[in-house]
């Protein structure tokens, strides 16, 4: 089995490629090369079972290499974030819509060639809900909520979703999407996704570090930790098509299950966790930051995610826990170090 994950250097992706280094299978097949493609390097992992292949530089300069050799599971992690894309309307358009586009049109051309229909993992996010005064969202989301996103990332991520539903019920792909939750606690540095105060108000404080809080305390979130979302990943990856408990009916999104949290809460878990490290948190509201974050829903109805196998997080003091034995385990950072293909400049 040959697999791809793009995105491979982000926080997921280095610990969903981790996670297949480390098993060597998926879908109970052996995994005999994985290829991970992202823009920057990525670091070393101690065991790799594996031939790795890494790509480094733009998705869509790579395509001819992803592509040499038939691909059987395509994880998409590669994805411009948030704030970026609302930021910069033309960055969001041509790295998460227009990279995804000629994925798909690639892996369509495999299909039609007579190559093996890939299997193509998605992950989506719940920005592609929202409310507005004419349709406001329903207390608790489900998949069968109206997606009317209020934000140019969440705009994006539906119009990739549309279009690899659309080709799964052409027979062109078998498309496999996984809505995110707000994932807490990231691992590593600070980016530009609007939700990573989530973590930020925590990591920086267990290590001594002052972080800003850019929403009001009583805002509530919508939360998984990560090895909750790469578990999830992995099970709708896997999960035979059809109907019943346990398989994916046709190509509808899944909502990863979710924990609701108040930041309050969170800083009060923090204060229980580390005492006087709550107070390294300053609370410091900024108007564009809070538009996109209040703009999505925060509780969901967990009961399709349930059926595969998945729940959300029990607490949000096992979240914190989960990272802390994480973060002081040998490698909870690391990808794969395989061959690197080299690729063109940065751009």
């Amino acid at each position: 089995m040959r697999v791809v994950v793009t995105g491979a250097a982000g926080f997921l992706g280095r610990r969903l490629t981790a996670r297949l280094l480390q098993t060597g299978t998926l879908d109970g097949r052996p995994i005999t090369r994985l290829v991970a493609v992202d823009r920057v390097a990525l670091p070393a992992m101690p065991t790799v079972r594996p031939h790795v292949d890494v790509l480094h530089g733009d998705l869509t300069d790579h395509l001819d290499i992803l592509f040499a050799q038939p691909v059987d599971v395509l994880f998409h992690l590669a994805a411009a974030v948030s704030a970026e894309c609302e930021s910069d309307f033309d960055l969001g358009m041509r790295v998460n819509v227009d990279a995804t586009r000629a994925l798909v049109d690639a892996a369509r051309t495999q299909s039609a060639t007579g190559g093996p229909v890939p299997r193509l993992v998605f992950t989506s996010s719940l920005a592609v809900y929202g409310s507005t005064p004419a349709l406001p969202l329903p207390p608790l989301i489900s998949e069968s909520t109206l997606p009317q996103p209020q934000s140019s990332y969440g705009a994006q991520k539906l119009i990739c979703e549309q279009l690899i539903s659309d080709c799964t019920r052409r027979g062109i792909l078998d498309g496999r999407i996984v809505r995110l939750m707000t994932v807490a606690v990231r691992p590593g540095t600070p980016n530009a996704a609007a939700s990573g105060f989530a973590s930020s108000i925590i990591r920086e404080p267990l290590t001594g570090l002052p972080a800003t809080c850019p929403v009001r305390p009583d805002l509530r979130l919508a939360l998984s930790s990560l090895r909750r979302t790469v578990q999830g990943i992995l099970r709708i990856a896997e999960a035979e098509r059809g109907t019943g408990p346990g398989r994916l009916n046709g190509p509808t999104p899944v909502n990863l299950p979710a924990l609701t949290v108040s930041v309050a809460d969170m800083l009060d878990t923090l204060r229980q966790v580390a005492g006087n490290a709550a107070d390294l948190v300053t609370i410091a509201p900024d108007p564009a930051v809070e538009a996109i974050v209040t703009s999505w829903p925060c509780a969901f109805d967990n009961r399709r995610a349930a059926a595969l196998g998945l729940r959300p997080d029990p607490d949000f003091l096992s979240v914190v826990r989960d990272f802390l034995a994480d973060r002081n385990s040998v490698g909870q950072d690391e990808g794969p170090r395989g061959h690197d293909v080299p690729g063109p400049p940065l751009r």
